[in-house]
This record gives structure tokens, sequence and C-alpha cells, in this order.
């Protein structure tokens, strides 16, 4: 496949923002020669096309983005009455959802702003269900909870501790093995630690994809753990939740029938448009409601002549929602089962690549005492060149005592073998020098 458009256009900020100042005289010579040698379209502000990027490109590999414009769809989400159709579907989906999980029984759930806005909803549901008069007399009613998750865990647990006020202080930070996954021996120890300080373990943060290395935590063990202790089991399968729907790749998220809550973003691997998150729990009563609601009069009467079980607004902290549910289910219904365990297969197992790009310069020096320092001064240069040309975008960064690497993220159906041919070529186009 020939791909001749640039990935995206690198545009200086400080130019950017010489554009962007709102006058309050007519503009200058200055301000006309901007607008002169910059090509903006004042009328269409088609910023899009003229100098952000390209996220559906299929060199993109960058942080994950997708979307689309959504703004035909005139409707929001918070009564059955100005969303009938879309409070159906969201009931469907995520009914799926759960049984592509595994509870067989059923549960609850909502679709929300985003994965970080679904992990704060189960730490905040767990605290609920652990101590319910926080909601009323707050954080005074409760005794020091304590949050255990992997060091590999994404950063909305210890931002939702924060913003919960739990504090980061009580997020206990599980070690994790070579390739990411959290250890269970080293969690039960936290875990028998805390209580000998006198705090109170209520919740378990387990990740099925991690951000940087992609690892999948063993959860049937974490599960037992869990179990033992009786502390509440939140998986953040946001990025590998997807695998559920692979006959292949399913193992790696055994045990998470058994979770308590799930997370999980069809926006991230199966592609479905930005966004599209929801959060599951095994609940059945009524406790994502009683949790969340305030019973606004105007809104939710409970006199109303259909049921008002459909009117799911009050489990969510937003109340009025863009019904993100029916991307999914057009997707689903386009493309089928099938297609959608298709996007699966690809290798590698799971989506994230991550590698040193080693310039001739440094082929021969491993053992010199100066390598690792020099290697990671390479993929900060590389990127810069990278955007510069427009060629593609891969992210980079440091992990741990590893110095700075590439993170490659391969989820794009779009990708072909020339495209991961280019990559490997490119990067030594652009690096040899160095």
């Amino acid at each position: 496949m020939c791909v001749c458009v640039c990935v995206c256009v690198c545009v200086l900020g400080t130019i950017i923002l010489k554009l962007l100042i709102l006058p309050n005289k007519i503009c200058g010579p200055l301000e006309i020669e901007l607008l002169r040698i910059w090509p903006l379209n004042l009328n269409k502000v088609d910023w899009y096309k003229q100098n952000v990027f390209l996220p559906a490109h299929p060199r993109f590999f960058n942080q994950l983005f997708a979307g689309m414009d959504d703004k035909h769809v005139l409707s929001v989400r918070y009564t059955y009455e100005v969303a009938p159709v879309f409070t159906l579907v969201e009931n469907a989906v995520l009914r799926k959802m759960m049984e592509l999980i595994g509870w067989e029984e059923g549960g609850d759930g909502i679709f929300c702003a985003g994965g970080s806005m679904s992990n704060m909803y189960a730490l905040n549901l767990a605290r609920y269900h652990h101590c319910p008069d926080v909601k009323e007399h707050g954080l005074s009613a409760a005794p020091r909870l304590v949050i255990f998750t992997s060091e590999e865990c994404h950063y909305s647990i210890a931002k939702s501790a924060a913003l919960l006020g739990i504090g980061t202080k009580n997020v206990y930070v599980v070690a994790s093995d070579e390739r990411g996954k959290m250890i269970p021996s080293a969690l039960e120890e936290l875990i028998e630690t805390a209580k000998k300080e006198g705090t109170i373990p209520f919740f378990v943060n387990a990740t099925a994809g991690t951000t940087v290395l992609g690892a999948f935590d063993p959860l049937e063990e974490i599960a037992d753990i869990c179990e033992k202790h009786n502390i509440w089991l939140h998986v953040d399968a946001c990025w590998g939740g997807a695998a559920l729907m692979s006959d292949r790749h399913k193992h790696l998220l055994k045990g998470i029938h058994r979770a308590n809550s799930v997370a999980w973003n069809p926006h991230k691997m199966l592609m479905v448009c930005l966004q599209c998150s929801a959060f599951l729990v095994r609940d059945k009563t009524s406790l994502l409601q009683d949790c969340h609601s305030s019973r606004a009069s105007y809104l939710f009467q409970q006199d109303k002549f259909y049921d008002v079980s459909y009117d799911t607004g009050d489990k969510s902290v937003q109340c009025s929602r863009k019904p993100d549910s029916f991307k999914f289910w057009l997707m689903w219904k386009a493309l089928g089962k099938g297609e959608l365990k298709q996007r699966l297969l690809m290798e590698p197992e799971c989506t994230n690549v991550c590698f040193w790009y080693i310039p001739p310069s440094l082929r021969n020096l491993q053992g010199h005492p100066k390598f690792w320092k020099k290697l990671h001064t390479v993929a900060p240069a590389i990127k810069e060149r990278m955007m510069k040309v427009g060629s593609m975008m891969v992210g980079y960064q440091t992990h741990k005592d590893r110095v700075n690497f590439f993170r490659m993220v391969l989820v794009s159906p779009q990708v072909s073998t020339e495209d991961a041919d280019f990559v490997l070529d490119e990067m030594h186009n652009l690096g040899k020098d160095l």
C-alpha cells in the first residue's frame, strides 16, 4: 500500500499562539504576514487537515486516538423519554459485555467518560459498599481505607484516590514481575502488613493489559486473595478487555468473572470511535444507583407512565451523557463478532511493542560505561525528527531502570507488513547519524 500523506505537520506552539491571539484592533502588518505565510483557512478553521495529525493513518503508532463527527446524533442520555432507543441500546450492549465477562446472571453498568472515570466509579462504589455512611456524612464516617494496585497500573487509580479523599498515601503499590504482572504473594504480604498497621484493606485493582508492557495480571490468584480477605476486586480491562471476544486470547483474562467490577474501553483495542467506555458491576441490586443518585425530582420522577428503571442517568455522576454505547452497537452490527474477533488475531499477542533503536555509532559499545547514557538520548532525537518530517508517530518513554525506548502501539486494522517494514527503515534513516 502506498502511503503519501504525512502523519502530522509539526508546527511550533509559538507560531500557533500568535495566530490565536484575539486582537483589540484590525490586524497589523505582522499579523497579516503570519496569515499569509501560514495556510490557515480562517473561515473553516480546518485545523485537523492542515496542522494537527492524522490518527487514522496506518503509520500513527503513538498513544491511541479514534473519533468521529457525531454531532448529527442529537441526543443525550439521562432519562428514557429523551433517548428511548439509545437507552435500550446501552442496556443491550452492557448485557452482551457482561456475558463475555462471564456474569451469566447479569449485573449492572453504565457507559461513562473514559477509563479514568470508570476506575473512579469503581473506587467510589467499593467504598460505598464497604461504608455507605460516607455518602451522607463524609470521610469522617469511614476508617482509614487502603487500596492495592500494581506498580504497572494506570495513573488514574492514584488520581481517583486523591479526588475521592482517600489519599495517595493510602494507595499501596504491589510489586510486579519482569513481564509487568502483579505478584500475588507480594499482594497478600502487603494486605497483611496493612492490617497490622490498623488500616482497612477494601479495594484491589488488577490490570488486564497494562499501559506500557501490555501485561495481564493473574486474575484467578488475585481473586482468591480478595475472597479470603473480603476485598472488592476491580479489573481495569480498559486496554485488554477486548481479548474476551477472542477464543485464542481470552485465557489472558481467566478469572475476570470473579471481579466485583470491570472497566472496559471498546474504543481502545477494538477501535470503536472515541469515546466508548463501559463500567460494569457484578452486583445486580441497586448498589450503583444508590451510590451515585441524588434523585432530582425535576428529572427522575417515580410516578412516570413508563418503567422508571430505564432512567439510568442517576447512576452516573455526569447525568447527561452522549450515546456512546451506540458506537459499539453500530460497529458490532455492521461487522459482526467474527470480524471483531479477527482484529485480535494479529501478532503480537498484545498490542504494545517496546524496543530500542541502536544507531551504528553505539552498536559495538554495549560494554562501554557511557553506552546507556548515550542510548537514552536516541529516542527523543528520532521522535523530534519524525515529527518534523511527518513520516510517522511512535511514542517513547523510560521504565524503571530502562533508558528511553520506543513504545509502538499496533492496534489499527489498517497496518500492513509494508507499514511495519517502513517503521524499521525510517528509524534507521532518521537515526543512523546519531
